[in-house]
């Protein structure tokens, strides 16, 4: 069984509409869906990624409003890597965020950055053959658009156990210094390992929530099993509407997910429909009134784009 590399990245936001603003009007995302986290639809669930919501671009959030700033620590993962085509792009990126007046590092080879909360981001080169996974924004033409992840950064409480899991369950090959990509026959992804800080993480705003590695309906059920074998704890198959879970925490402390590809984000409507209204599962239809009561409204962020173009 081979993993699709990342499938997707769950965080946490305490403001939804400035989460909004950053993750479409500056990162370039397409928000895909407006929903309602379904283990406490008192809040919101916002998925940003790709034109057509792929998996392997797809950055997730739940919003706890008002939530202070979180701090990754051991069992975190601590930055968000993603996919650029060229140095030109970074170059691009990097005169974007000074004239947004956000802060930057960069390196010969990448840039890194934070958003609002906190959570940091770095973009990288694209060495690999993958599909890139880019969504339309009017300021951010497509040759230097974000291309999906490449990977992440994560802190370990006990790094070496953490890498015989990636290795032995997940089929991972080191690829370098403390790096592990997980690799199926489309895409690719990985996690690095690096020390972790003296002072321990707090779970809040800015902050990641887990990490998804994609795979199918087909072989959920035999992830189940490997699960089982190895002597892991899991959540068993989740229905998530847009896909199917099975959860497990590795043994350094990262909440891990295996989300499957299928059925997708057009489940409940056409590519055309992503992202203008909030989304509810089968489940809570009934109780939309009460749902959306509790939700700060939020607009839809490509009103009027066609004007921009």
């Amino acid at each position: 069984m081979k993993l699709e590399g990342i499938h997707h990245i769950t965080a946490i936001t305490g403001d939804a509409p400035a989460n909004v603003e950053f993750y479409v009007g500056v990162m370039g995302l397409r928000m895909v869906k407006r929903t309602v986290n379904q283990d406490d639809p008192s809040v919101y669930h916002l998925f940003y990624a790709d034109e057509a919501g792929s998996p392997g671009a797809d950055l997730t959030f739940f919003e706890y409003p008002g939530a202070p700033r979180g701090r990754a620590g051991a069992g975190m993962v601590h930055r968000i890597v993603w996919r650029v085509a060229s140095t030109s792009a970074l170059v691009f990126w990097a005169e974007r965020l000074q004239a947004l007046g956000i802060a930057y590092e960069r390196t010969e080879e990448s840039l890194i950055f934070a958003d609002f909360e906190g959570l940091r981001h770095e973009l990288v080169v694209n060495k690999t053959a993958d599909t890139p996974l880019i969504a339309d924004h009017p300021d951010i033409s497509a040759d230097v658009a974000l291309q999906g992840f490449e990977g992440v950064r994560a802190y370990s409480h006990a790094p070496e156990l953490t890498a015989a899991m990636l290795e032995r369950l997940m089929s991972a090959e080191k690829t370098g210094d403390k790096v592990w990509e997980v690799r199926g026959k489309h895409r690719g992804g990985w996690m690095a390992l690096d020390p972790a800080p003296a002072q321990g993480g707090r779970q809040s705003a800015g902050s990641v929530h887990h990490i998804a590695w994609g795979t199918t309906d087909a072989e959920q059920g035999k992830w189940v099993e490997a699960l089982n074998t190895a002597g892991a704890h899991h959540s068993g198959i989740i229905d998530r509407h847009y896909f199917h879970s099975l959860y497990f925490r590795e043994p350094g402390g990262v909440l891990f997910e295996l989300a499957t590809e299928e059925p997708g984000f057009t489940v409940d409507g056409p590519v055309e429909d992503f992202g203008k209204r909030i989304i509810l599962p089968p489940w809570l239809e009934k109780d939309r009134a009460a749902v959306e009561a509790r939700l700060t409204p939020l607009p839809d962020p490509r009103a009027g784009w066609k004007a921009a173009h």
